[in-house]
């Protein structure tokens, strides 16, 4: 026998604002959050618009369209595979974690303590403002997630107003929380048009988005979908990167205390979805140990990268 959901009589506003008041400072830490990011992006927009930061745009966006590729090419394999041993995609998803905390450390908090420090000519300071834009990051990315209606494939539906969705949006919102945090690091990473900072970066989150892209499709095949819609729902989930991107590098090309901002910020939110979501996926299947030898062996791979690349 079919169980249907029951839809709320509220509207959209209502359930969101009853929702508001049930967690009030999730809500204001959010809004907090999405003033700052508005303010830097306002004024970043004013300068791509008079072409101040063509270059570093384009590398951005060079960038997230590198992440969207890997995205798609890691999804395909869900056209003729159901699911693969689930040690394996722990391990997998272990080896992306990985990479993303080597790549938020190395090529996103190193780099903005030193710019930090260049404009400010003090460690202390520069420390900071960096750690100010990472608690911007988390703020925004705990807020998304606790208003973003969403659906995990073991932990089920999620968010104010998950009722009113079909499943494969609530998926599709689960999956943007993650990706959208890594296109906006790219952009980042790009803002100043310096290859060296964005190049590690963005190499980091195209490798790591390969086997990211083959576990989403894998777990929407498993969540009943058929392979056609999960694996289309999986590429298309990648148009966040250069979204994301393009975010990224507006946020942080306007005044010069935006790019270490910009760059804690990224970092904050990176850190924030490994933490919250990926390394508890690894781990919640008995799996602890392969998943960590995956998160050391993708931390690996990145030092060597921004070593090599950097």
């Amino acid at each position: 026998m079919e169980i249907t959901r029951q839809v709320p009589a509220n509207g959209w506003f209502e359930t969101f604002r009853e929702h508001a008041r049930q967690h009030t400072i999730t809500a204001s830490g959010l809004g907090i959050a999405l003033l700052a990011v508005a303010v830097l992006l306002v004024q970043s927009v004013a300068q791509a618009l008079s072409g101040e930061i063509n270059i570093a745009l384009r590398y951005a966006l060079l960038g997230g369209a590198a992440g969207f590729a890997a995205t798609a090419l890691g999804a395909l394999p869900a056209l003729a595979l159901r699911g693969i041993p689930q040690k394996i995609e722990d391990s997998m998803l272990g080896l992306a974690a990985g990479m993303m905390l080597a790549a938020s450390a190395f090529s996103l908090l190193l780099p903005g303590l030193e710019a930090g420090e260049a404009l400010l000519t003090a460690r202390f300071p520069a420390a900071l403002i960096v750690v100010f834009g990472m608690a911007l990051g988390v703020l925004l990315m705990l807020g998304l997630d606790e208003f973003t209606p969403h659906e995990h494939e073991k932990t089920g539906p999620c968010g104010p107003g998950h009722e009113r969705c079909g499943r494969v949006w609530l998926f599709v919102f689960a999956i943007a929380l993650h990706n959208l945090p890594e296109g906006m690091a790219i952009g980042v990473s790009m803002s100043q048009g310096d290859l060296s900072v964005g190049l590690p970066l963005t190499s980091a989150i195209a490798l790591q988005d390969i086997p990211e892209g083959l576990a989403v499709a894998l777990a929407m095949r498993g969540a009943g979908f058929s392979a056609g819609k999960a694996v289309l729902v999986a590429i298309a989930s990648g148009l966040l990167e250069p979204i994301g991107a393009f975010l990224g590098v507006g946020l942080s090309s306007g005044f010069a205390l935006a790019y270490p901002i910009g760059l804690g910020l990224a970092a904050g939110a990176m850190i924030f979805v490994v933490s919250h979501e990926v390394i508890p996926e690894t781990h919640r299947n008995g799996h602890q140990t392969p998943a960590t030898i995956g998160l050391m062996t993708g931390f690996a791979i990145m030092m060597i990268l921004d070593t090599s690349l950097g």
